[in-house]
């Protein structure tokens, strides 16, 4: 089984979508590691705030098929394709990591870049596997974060709840 690491995000009908993503996910791993729910403006054009969180989970589908099932999730989630690489989304799900793995892998870029780059998926990563390493940097991801510039972005936990439970309290 492989250790994956993926990032959701949404600024379209956000609860709604997160939600609906953390079930279908759910069917897919089985049990999830999920972190806080995180808000914050968008990144790289105008648009209404994401909500953002990252998820762990153990699979035995290759790079491929998991890519694949992370399409079909978003699709059902009405993510248009073909738009502007920064836009609004209905559902984002990007893997993260998957085991060490690093290069371009079945057309997936592994690690993902935004990792070290931005602040709503380095923090929610760091939150659910602080100890695990970047596979190329080797730090790990709590090391990552607390040397993170937390002035290059602005994002902050808010209430969410899945299933009936309190996965992430407000700040």
């Amino acid at each position: 089984m492989a250790q994956v690491y993926l990032s959701l995000g949404s600024n379209i009908n956000r609860y709604q979508h997160v939600t609906a993503g953390l079930d279908a996910l759910e069917l897919v791993f089985g049990a999830l590691k999920i972190s806080s729910v995180y808000e914050s403006e968008a990144v790289g054009f105008k648009g209404n705030p994401f909500l953002n969180l990252a998820v762990g989970g153990e699979t035995d589908l290759s790079i491929a098929a998991l890519s694949t099932v992370l399409k079909k999730i978003e699709d059902s989630n009405g993510r248009v394709r073909g738009g502007p690489k920064f836009a609004a989304r209905t559902l984002d799900i990007d893997i993260l990591t998957y085991d060490e793995c690093v290069g371009v892998i079945s057309g997936v870029q592994l690690p993902r870049d935004e990792i070290v780059n931005n602040a709503f998926v380095l923090w929610p990563l760091a939150e659910i596997a602080p100890n695990a390493r970047h596979p190329v940097t080797k730090e790990t991801y709590a090391s990552l974060w607390s040397a993170y510039d937390k002035t290059r972005q602005s994002l902050w936990p808010v209430e969410f709840f899945w299933q009936g439970r309190l996965i992430s309290p407000r700040s």
